[in-house]
């Protein structure tokens, strides 16, 4: 579709009755910049000289029937739109996967924080384990092209999703994608993983319910429940990830708001190395991360036996 021309006092007064009807003014200019390239900036010089035109990619009417879904019906303006904007780049989206969150963008600064300042130059592999829409997966294979790249889930539809986005966002070579559950379909490559990040379904069972409804209603429950606790998955994760990392390799996770302390004491069970936790941009522990030994697998291994 071309450009669409409207003078900027029809669009504000269009803003101001849609959001009269319901939903927050901010996912209405999230709307705007995403499926009008209607920027936030756009926006503030319109408020300042609110009769001149402004080009818009798509018109109005269009708008506000994608405005009344989400109202009326919960859907995920992501999901509307087909796309989410996630740290430099935007990922294709859909009802397949997990959207991506914004707190989960930090993952990738502390796991750069955890390597050499050098690892964009260097050689390793990396996992991103349960990737979802490819999200993670995409950041490291931008950050680190150096890198060997394996992600892993168990939803066909959701490696499909991400292979799009690795193949759009990421070019074609230096990753792998592989269906199963968390490290089963990696363990060719156990003991030579250098980092290793997860955003695994966290959310306690009880506390299903109590989701929104534009997260309850269509986001998958796969990527969503954790179990009793909410922490069946990062059990199953931090278990086996002693063994499949390498020597001075990292892992790191996201878990749920209140699971902090708990997730630190798995990861120091499991026997890895200065376990801590990191803040998310409300100040909430919401992330861990531990390393396993800077040792040779060989003498690893021979502690085990003994």
């Amino acid at each position: 579709m071309g450009v669409i021309r409207c003078k900027g006092t029809d669009l504000l007064v269009w803003r101001r009755e849609l959001i009269r009807r319901g939903g927050r003014a901010v996912d209405l200019d999230w709307l705007l910049s995403m499926a009008a390239d209607c920027s936030w900036g756009d926006l503030q010089k319109l408020r300042i000289c609110p009769d001149v035109e402004i080009e818009l990619s798509a018109p109005l009417h269009d708008l506000t029937d994608l405005w009344t879904r989400h109202c009326d019906q919960h859907i995920p303006l992501q999901h509307l739109v087909g796309l989410c904007p996630w740290r430099d780049f935007e990922l294709e989206v859909s009802s397949d996967a997990l959207i991506p969150r914004q707190e989960t963008e930090l993952l990738i600064d502390f796991a750069l924080q955890c390597l050499p300042e050098d690892a964009c130059h260097l050689e390793g592999i990396w996992a991103d384990l349960g990737t979802g829409s490819g999200a993670l997966a995409v950041a490291l294979a931008r950050v680190l092209p150096h890198w060997q790249g394996h992600a892993v889930d168990s939803s066909a539809s959701a490696l499909a999703l991400a292979e799009r986005n690795l193949m759009a966002l990421a070019g074609n070579s230096g990753w792998q994608l592989h269906r199963g559950s968390w490290w089963e379909p990696l363990k060719p490559w156990w003991g030579q993983f250098g980092l290793v990040l997860s955003n695994p379904p966290y959310i306690p069972t009880a506390v299903m319910d109590e989701l929104e409804p534009v997260v309850k209603d269509h986001e998958p429950h796969l990527a969503l429940c954790g179990g009793g606790d909410g922490l069946d998955c990062c059990r199953q994760i931090i278990r086996d990830a002693r063994k499949a990392l390498a020597p001075g390799g990292w892992i790191l996770l996201e878990h749920h708001h209140d699971q902090s302390a708990m997730v630190l004491e798995l990861l120091t069970d499991a026997g890895l190395e200065r376990p801590e936790a990191r803040y998310d941009l409300q100040g909430i522990p919401r992330f861990a991360l531990a390393q396993r030994a800077c040792q040779s697998i060989t003498s690893d291994l021979s502690m085990e036996e003994r």
